[in-house]
């Protein structure tokens, strides 16, 4: 990997251009800052966890201030969300995507400035923190991330995130959305939940409480594990600063779309 991981090659702004939202043709003020270089920036913040002022002016990149702002746009037009579609379907054509399981988990991180959904953490209420309930298919490949408070069970996100996976395309035929099976450990135990799942035609793979694990379960799940790990060494994911949801949402997306984009490149496609 590049030494300097913030540098938008040619094939990934070709990627991500289209769908950046135009601006106006006689927009008042200065002529704003190039695109690529405000999301040159935006990824230095992601990797780095550098506050937005004191961004690197020698790098090329505009103020904190505008790519601030421009991060804000682009998050309300779902740039990062539509970017991360598209890999997946990218991964899924050329044969990538594992569809035969997809393994759910849940990770804590650090709130600082608070906002929405943080709140008191389970393992120290001291602190604030938010929560990471992550589902990825059975090679790793994140599908799918939301964001809650800290405190809130890993039971109540599991539909929720089966829901949220996006739908995939990429082959011939209706984009593909549901994996095969769910694995989850003794956390994602629930009647309710398996019953959800067999209706959605998934096959439920969850430990259940005061038994002995599923042997053999665990060498399937860690690739979860292992997503939450490449996840979080985005530094600006390990600490949540952004208070709006919304932003925060964007970097977990951006990251996720890293992640893919990373896969996608080994595969020479």
């Amino acid at each position: 990997m590049t030494t300097r991981p913030w540098i938008v090659d040619d094939d990934l702004w070709a990627r991500i251009e289209p769908l950046l939202p135009p601006w106006p043709e006689r927009s008042p003020g200065p002529k704003p800052v190039n695109d690529r270089l405000c999301l040159q920036s935006v990824l230095y913040v992601l990797h780095q966890d550098i506050a937005w002022q004191l961004l690197p002016l020698e790098l090329g990149f505009g103020s904190g201030q505008i790519c601030w702002r421009r991060l804000d746009r682009w998050q309300k037009a779902s740039v990062f969300e539509q970017l991360h579609r598209i890999l997946l379907a990218e991964l899924h054509a050329a044969g990538e995507l594992d569809w035969s399981r997809a393994c759910v988990d849940g990770s804590h991180v650090r709130a600082k400035n608070g906002g929405a959904a943080t709140g008191p953490s389970p393992v120290d209420r001291r602190k604030t923190r938010s929560k990471h309930h992550l589902i990825c298919d059975g090679r790793g490949t994140p599908l799918r991330v939301i964001t809650t408070v800290a405190n809130v069970n890993d039971i109540t996100q599991t539909l929720n995130l089966v829901d949220g996976i996006p739908p995939v395309a990429g082959r011939p035929g209706r984009p593909r959305r549901r994996p095969e099976s769910v694995l989850g450990d003794k956390a994602y135990d629930s009647k309710a939940v398996r019953r959800e799942l067999r209706r959605r035609r998934i096959m439920p793979v969850i430990c259940c409480k005061g038994v002995p694990n599923v042997k053999g379960l665990g060498k399937l799940r860690y690739v979860v594990k292992q997503t939450s790990a490449l996840l979080h060494q985005f530094k600006r994911l390990t600490v949540r600063w952004e208070r709006r949801l919304g932003l925060h949402d964007a970097f977990v997306s951006l990251g996720c779309s890293l992640i893919c984009w990373r896969r996608l490149q080994r595969t020479g496609s």
